[in-house]
């Protein structure tokens, strides 16, 4: 009896083993051709003369047998006329690499703990960060206009269909007064609490930079950013930029000469106005040596 047993014990095995096996084979076997096909295609391009369409449509026929439509770089480069086959080379070289080092860690845990700290740092913030009032606002009236669409997509009323012209005037009408909204509450934050405590209407560049030095010695930091960025956006397109423009500070600062130079006191300003964080003095300092070369021209002007 208990050799019987034994022996059904170690049927079983050999059952769940034979089972086991075809799948990981498979899996192994599909692999192994893949990358045969990459490498069998980047042989074809290495051995190739620059511009060899024969060769580059034959070594797509290769990859494609083996890894179908995965690489549509790649298919791209050798489909040409005339065929990219440097770039062929280059793209299927990093394949190879991506086969033969897989990204793979021994301890997933610590991989996830250093994920962590990395997410959890400051510049994230806006990632954890509740949607504002106006996203929810805008979410909102977006829900209500896709109900109502699919109401007037099933008719209302005892057999009556509103016409499609309707539907889509009233959907332009509600849009409207959305950005209207947007629009005005997006204007009355660029200018901020400085511009109240100065002069109505529009002001010279020079007046800008000193609210600004006023705002920081008071310990405003992020009105005194706005006032740099609106001494700044003046000098670049005139007094009445700031208070009447349409655009916005990165479009308008677009027209400096160098536009990339000004994102030190770009970033900051935006990460103030729209995303209601503080500016430490690092931040400040380093924006207002940028806006330093702007107050230049602007008491030159002034003078």
């Amino acid at each position: 009896m208990t050799r019987r047993l034994f022996s059904g014990v170690l049927l079983a095995a050999a059952i769940a083993i034979a089972l086991s096996l075809p799948v990981s084979v498979a899996a192994d076997s599909t692999a192994t051709l893949y990358r045969q096909a990459v490498s069998d295609a980047l042989g074809i391009i290495q051995n190739a003369q620059p511009g060899d369409r024969a060769a580059a449509l034959h070594a797509a026929q290769v990859l494609t047998d083996g890894t179908g439509n995965t690489q549509p770089e790649v298919l791209s480069d050798l489909r040409e006329s005339p065929p990219d086959l440097k770039d062929a080379a280059s793209r299927l070289q990093a394949v190879l690499r991506a086969i033969d080092n897989p990204a793979t860690t021994s301890d997933p845990a610590l991989a996830q703990s250093r994920l962590q700290q990395v997410m959890s740092m400051h510049r994230y913030d806006d990632l954890h960060k509740q949607p504002s009032f106006l996203e929810r606002l805008g979410q909102w009236i977006q829900d209500r206009i896709n109900e109502f669409l699919k109401a007037m997509a099933g008719g209302i009323g005892p057999g009556g269909v509103v016409p499609a012209w309707v539907v889509y005037a009233i959907a332009l009408a509600v849009m409207s007064v959305v950005a209207v909204v947007v629009f005005s509450s997006a204007r009355g934050r660029l200018s901020g609490d400085f511009a109240a405590s100065g002069p109505p209407g529009p002001q010279a560049p020079a007046d800008y930079f000193a609210e600004a030095d006023r705002l920081a010695a008071r310990g405003d930091r992020v009105g005194a950013i706005r006032a740099l960025c609106a001494a700044v956006a003046a000098t670049l397109a005139g007094e009445r930029t700031w208070e009447g423009s349409p655009l916005t500070v990165r479009e308008i600062f677009r027209r400096a000469p160098d536009p990339a130079s000004l994102n030190p006191l770009l970033r900051p300003f935006e990460a103030a106005v729209y995303g209601g964080r503080d500016v430490d003095e690092k931040t400040y300092e380093q924006a207002a040596a940028v806006a330093a070369r702007f107050r230049a021209v602007a008491i030159e002007k002034a003078a």
